[in-house]
């Protein structure tokens, strides 16, 4: 059976909620934008794992939870993505996992790098948010 992980795409303001991951070389795309979230735990759902995921790396849970957006299972891991609005601002959230968050438009996302305030560069998105950013794409060509 496949690893499996459970994303959050949250939206504030037609902007998407990232996290720069920590800059370790043991942990996945050290360094890099990509969605909070995490690792299944023994037993767990990806509804569930989700929401622990948000209560652990930014101190906050949905209520209501999160909708399922879409999985994939085709990768090395099966993948749950969940979406839905980031309903405070993020003052009133704590990052307390990795080293800095944004909230990133589209047209940021359609980048590839996106801008870290704390670390004063651009840093680049995780190959496999393409994915998502590509399925956001797609929703905004219908609604034009």
């Amino acid at each position: 059976m496949k690893p499996a992980v459970a994303l959050a795409m949250l939206e504030r303001d037609d902007r998407w909620l990232l996290q720069l991951r920590d800059d370790i070389d043991t942990i996945l795309c050290p360094g890099q934008w990509g969605l909070f979230g995490g690792h299944l735990e023994p037993g767990e759902t990806p509804e569930q794992a989700v929401q622990r995921e948000l209560e652990e790396e930014i101190a906050w849970r949905p209520d209501p939870p999160l909708q399922p957006w879409f999985s994939d299972a085709s990768g090395i891991r099966e993948v749950h993505v969940f979406r839905g609005e980031l309903l405070r601002p993020l003052q009133e959230l704590q990052l307390l996992e990795g080293q800095d968050w944004t909230l990133a438009t589209l047209s940021e996302l359609r980048g590839e790098t996106i801008w870290s305030e704390r670390c004063g560069e651009y840093r680049p998105i995780i190959a496999g948010l393409k994915t998502v950013v590509q399925r956001l794409q797609a929703e905004a060509n219908q609604d034009d």
